[in-house]
């Protein structure tokens, strides 16, 4: 018999993937059509560092090995707390229902081609910062994706 799957913890990562021009990318959720999207994912375990989490799930999700990339994965020190979706909620432990996701900006020098699981999305698009916030289905990564100005103003700085 196979074990059971273990439940997601309800605190995640949203990774804002841009270029320095601020087109940012985003992907279409295989499991929600129409549903578009940066990076996210749950911590694997309750220890793994943020930083560990957004790396691994950029990769997991788009193929995209931030270092050898050149990309600049930066904290921003954002977090929301979410009611989770009633139709995710099964991936959660009984009695869960709100999560924590920390919020990330990823600079790659350019706008690469992602190498998508399947699985998990059906297709991506590179859209100038505030045609991408349009496009979010959920409005903590349409948030993220607008203040995508500012915080890239802030990296800017000497």
């Amino acid at each position: 018999m196979q074990p059971a799957k273990p439940y997601k913890i309800p605190e995640s990562v949203l990774v804002v993937i841009h270029t320095p021009d601020l087109r940012v990318l985003l992907i279409e959720r295989a499991d929600h059509p129409g549903f578009w999207q940066s990076v996210t994912g749950s911590r694997d375990t309750a220890d793994e560092p943020l930083a560990e989490t957004a790396r691994r799930e950029v990769l997991e999700e788009t193929g995209i090995d931030i270092a050898a990339a050149g990309g600049e994965l930066r904290d921003w020190g954002l977090a929301n707390v979410y009611d989770i979706y009633p139709h995710w909620r099964h991936r959660y432990a009984p009695g869960v229902t709100r999560n924590t996701e920390h919020v990330f900006g990823l600079q790659l020098p350019e706008a690469l081609t992602p190498t998508l699981a399947p699985r998990e999305h059906l297709s991506w698009v590179w859209l100038p910062w505030h045609e991408a916030a349009d496009r979010c289905f959920s409005p903590s990564n349409a948030e993220a994706v607008l203040q995508l100005p500012r915080f890239h103003a802030a990296s800017s700085l000497p």
